[in-house]
């Protein structure tokens, strides 16, 4: 076609540089090989389409930096937005706003999806405990926390140990890192590796919305941070929210040792709402890739009541069909303790670093990773000049905390970053003792403290899927136009059965879910709808579903279809003439068929009928 090619392989350091760093206008490429994974099932994704094919998640050419060229469509950012942040008032309404997103991306095809990969994982006999999340397979977070042997020592080969950068707000962002780093950090939700519904691991909730439709009141005490008084402030009175949601925290030590604490949680917001807002075109807490994802997020918090150490009301403008939709889009978590974040917003402030992989290209600084022992040492200087000035972060102003709180704080991740070389601190059940670039190795420990909540085997519950499974069917193959049609079948693990009955073209005549108490249910087809029927071939689908298990069984067969009982169509019992090339051909089938016969007899030793 007269295009020049030039192929450049490389890792994906290599292309986070080229491909998701650099201005699409520089053309240093043309054509990528992306490969994509999940780190859970879900069952309601409101995030891919944004992500494949909007600009506003900065994942599209161009990455929202103001001085790069930026793919843009306005369309398919209203519609992933709505998706993404609840923008539907029922579940057919999200459906049609994904079937429209989905025509308009693949029509653009910026991003072309070409195969569907599984792949397979090796695991000695000894090993037990292995969870095999429908969506992330056997890498899946609970694996590793789930997993036991013999041996004091678990070891798991990984493809790459280390690609792209280790930071919470913009960094995390390649499979290799997620699957460390889904061990060493707990979430306050995740997604049920069967189901895909999100379910509480770190925070519990109470949910009540007024949605889609109508509002809640939101008690003046409630208070939301103004990223342009630079302070915490109380809601307006007779201010309104979609739903409210009451989280009671799980909450332990960091691997530092000290106590997790509402201050961690509400700096979450702060950070959000900080970095999610541009102020003006100077404002220094704006990130290309992050503030644009966040501002989506922030337009939806409409303020925040502590109850008590580890209790919190959150109020939003968020409706979802699926109460646990609106729980895991109002929680507010923290991975890490606050005083890391205040070090890492002052690093990217004064233009040391980046969060995000393109601001570090067109800024030309690293891109901040905690797990290297430079970046970690930059937060360490840090935090020892907040220790030094007795610094508190004006998030924190308003906090009744002494100053010993603040000192002990600072102090702690110091003395980790010193002992670690590393300033990688969070809450989960293991945490990162070393990493060994050489070796191409990183070793995480047991992180055995009293506080942690989950003792061995919490998991345990995931370790086998009971599928439901189809074991028996019975129907006529063969039935008179108008005739009810009943068929028996048998399941096991099902709690309901979905059938299709369609005609020889293709079209639904009869559909229907029906409940499983029991392990045998009778599926029964009126008259009226047989009647619809076409004479000769037609098909029926049956699913048995489980409603803890989101994989169905499936059953499929066609069935004739008569006009007089028991006499078959015209078509198939007539006689039929063959030509001599036709006789030939039959006589050369049955031949094979008969030599085969023979070859079976000789080898099995046993009767056959032909």
């Amino acid at each position: 076609m007269g295009f020049g090619i030039k192929k450049d392989f490389g890792d994906l350091n290599k292309a986070f540089v080229v491909v998701y760093g650099s201005n699409p206008s520089d053309l240093k490429w043309s054509l990528y090989t992306e490969g994509w994974t999940r780190s859970a099932f879900v069952r309601y994704d409101s995030v891919g389409l944004g992500q494949m094919y909007s600009l506003w998640f900065s994942s599209m050419p161009g990455f929202n930096d103001p001085s790069y060229w930026n793919y843009k469509n306005d369309r398919l950012d209203e519609l992933t937005q709505k998706i993404y942040s609840g923008g539907f008032e029922s579940s057919e309404n999200r459906a049609e706003l994904i079937q429209e997103a989905v025509v308009e991306g693949v029509n653009e095809s910026v991003r072309i999806f070409l195969a569907s990969k599984i792949d397979q994982y090796v695991a000695n006999e000894k090993v037990e405990g292995i969870v095999n999340d429908f969506g992330a397979g056997v890498p899946s977070r609970f694996t590793p926390i789930n997993s036991k042997s013999d041996s004091n020592e678990f070891v798991i080969g990984v493809k790459q140990i280390y690609q792209g950068a280790w930071n919470p707000v913009m960094g995390l962002s390649d499979s290799y890192s997620r699957h460390i780093w889904g061990i060493i950090s707990d979430p306050a939700t995740f997604k049920h590796p069967f189901t895909g519904e999100t379910f509480p691991v770190r925070a519990e909730w109470q949910v009540e919305t007024a949605g889609p439709n109508e509002k809640l009141s939101v008690p003046q005490e409630a208070k939301i941070w103004n990223p342009t008084s630079q302070r915490w402030e109380n809601v307006a009175p007779d201010t309104l929210a979609t739903s409210k949601v009451t989280f009671d925290f799980e909450l332990s030590n960091w691997h530092n040792g000290q106590t997790m604490d509402i201050n961690d949680i509400l700096h979450s917001l702060y950070f959000t709402i900080e970095w999610g807002t541009q102020t003006d075109e100077n404002d220094r807490t704006f990130d290309t890739e992050f503030t644009p994802r966040a501002s989506q997020i922030i337009k939806t918090i409409i303020g925040v009541k502590p109850i008590d150490a580890d209790i919190i009301e959150v109020y939003v403008d968020y409706w979802h069909f699926d109460e646990g939709e609106i729980a895991d889009w109002a929680v507010l978590w923290n991975s890490m303790p606050w005083e890391i974040t205040v070090a890492m917003e002052k690093a990217v402030m004064d233009g040391k670093v980046s969060f995000s992989r393109s601001g570090a290209t067109s800024k030309n600084v690293n891109w901040l990773s905690l797990i290297i022992p430079k970046d970690a040492h930059l937060i360490k200087d840090y935090l020892q000049e907040f220790k030094d000035s007795n610094y508190v972060s004006v998030s924190l102003k308003d906090s009744y905390q002494n100053s010993e709180y603040f000192q002990n704080r600072y102090d702690s991740s110091i003395k980790w970053i010193d002992a670690n070389n590393h300033a990688v601190i969070s809450n989960g059940p293991f945490y990162l003792k070393s990493y060994t670039p050489e070796a191409r190795t990183i070793t995480v420990s047991a992180f055995n403290d009293d506080s942690y909540p989950f003792k061995i085997g919490k998991w345990k519950e995931f370790e086998k899927a009971e599928l439901p499974a189809i074991t028996n069917i019975e129907m006529k193959k063969i039935i008179q136009q108008g005739e009810k049609l009943e068929i028996r079948v048998e399941t096991n693990y099902s709690d309901s059965i979905l059938y299709f009955l369609t005609n020889g073209e293709g079209n639904m005549i009869s559909s229907e879910t029906l409940s499983t108490k029991e392990n045998v249910i009778t599926i029964s087809i009126s008259s009226e709808n047989t009647k619809n029927l076409g004479i000769g071939a037609n098909n029926i689908q049956i699913f048995a579903i489980s409603n803890s298990v989101l994989k169905p069984d499936f059953y499929e067969s066609s069935f004739i279809v008569t006009e007089d009982k028991g006499k078959l169509p015209t078509s198939l019992e007539d006689n039929i003439e063959f030509t001599e090339e036709q006789l030939e051909y039959e006589i050369w089938i049955i031949s094979i068929l008969v030599i085969i016969g023979i070859v079976i007899y000789f080898k099995k030793k046993r009767s056959i009928t032909i």
